[in-house]
């Protein structure tokens, strides 16, 4: 199976490929067919992806969704705030984790090995069970240079890595945090010319929240670059979406956006319009492909898609079926 998602060349195949994972979540998944069956959905009633039934992304805070009888071997967990339930994605296969972040980096980006990466995640390796961690971690080995590395809050150090690996041409990703990432260009100003700027979004109550085109202009003017990139992922997916700026997010093709009706959960939207954020990502085989995220956002016909916001509440609206 993972054959066939990471080789998904083209929207009929990611259909016949979708309906494929559907079948074996819907067989295998206990919380998942409970959901279903709550619905009166069937895979024998299903023929489209907009079809299949998106599980609430709260369900991942309180059971364990799995779809494999293999041992876990890894356990991510979201940051929550103090006092709030975290999610946990029990990984039973770590190594599709593993090639969905790297074949979707290069897809975006090219071969790992061009770059070094520098990672500005202070509040990420403050804790364990980070999805974010492990992914970047590995890049990291993957670059297999030794100028590639964390950094906690030894800014002067990494500013002067970067302006360094900058002047001499080295292609280079500094991925961080956004208050983070800001506190860099506070403390010094930079002219870059051959590094990518990525933030993964986030104050963590560090900072008042900045909207979106607010953030990326202080970004660019304090690294002197024309464009921030974003990444968008989570601890309940095993793919990411990347933006080279603009905040207009692409996926890798085993990957899918499309929204729903805000105020009634089941119903899709048509695209263009904004809604909550569905995501189908194949490479979650073992677990959940098909999750009702509380993000808004808006897709669009060349299957890019923007973030907006947030739900105002807890709980997805028009979804009372979180009693499972």
């Amino acid at each position: 199976m993972e054959n066939k998602i990471f080789n998904i060349q083209n929207e009929q195949e990611f259909t016949k490929v979708a309906l494929e994972v559907f079948k074996h979540q819907f067989k295998n998944n206990k919380v998942y067919r409970s959901f279903c069956d709550l619905l009166y959905i069937h895979p024998s009633d299903v023929s489209k992806v907009e079809e299949i039934p998106f599980l609430p992304i709260q369900f991942f805070k309180s059971k364990k969704i799995v779809s494999s009888l293999d041992e876990v071997e890894e356990i991510f967990t979201s940051s929550g705030t103090t006092g709030n339930t975290t999610s946990k994605h029990f990984v039973t296969d770590i190594e599709v984790y593993k090639e969905s972040y790297l074949k979707g980096f290069a897809h975006f980006y090219g071969d790992i090995e061009e770059y070094v990466v520098l990672a500005l995640l202070p509040n990420y390796l403050e804790r364990k069970g980070s999805s974010l961690v492990f992914m970047v971690n590995d890049l990291i080995r993957k670059s297999k240079n030794i100028e590639s590395g964390f950094y906690l809050d030894n800014l002067e150090e990494l500013a002067k890595k970067l302006i360094e690996l900058d002047k001499n041409g080295q292609k280079t990703l500094l991925i961080g945090v956004s208050f983070a990432l800001l506190d860099l260009t506070e403390m010094q100003e930079f002219r870059l010319n051959n590094t990518i700027v990525m933030e993964t979004g986030g104050m963590k109550g560090r900072r008042k929240e900045l909207v979106r085109e607010e953030l990326h202009q202080v970004l660019q003017n304090g690294f002197g670059v024309s464009k921030i990139h974003s990444e968008y992922g989570m601890t309940e997916l095993l793919s990411q979406g990347y933006s080279k700026g603009n905040g207009v997010f692409e996926t890798p093709p085993w990957m899918r956006i499309i929204t729903r009706d805000t105020d009634d959960a089941l119903t899709i939207n048509r695209v263009g319009k904004n809604g909550g954020i569905n995501v189908i990502d194949l490479a979650n085989y073992n677990s959940c492909s098909f999750i009702a995220t509380q993000d808004l956002g808006k897709a669009y016909d060349n299957g890019s898609f923007e973030v907006i916001g947030r739900f105002d509440n807890s709980d997805i609206r028009g979804c009372n079926l979180m009693v499972l």
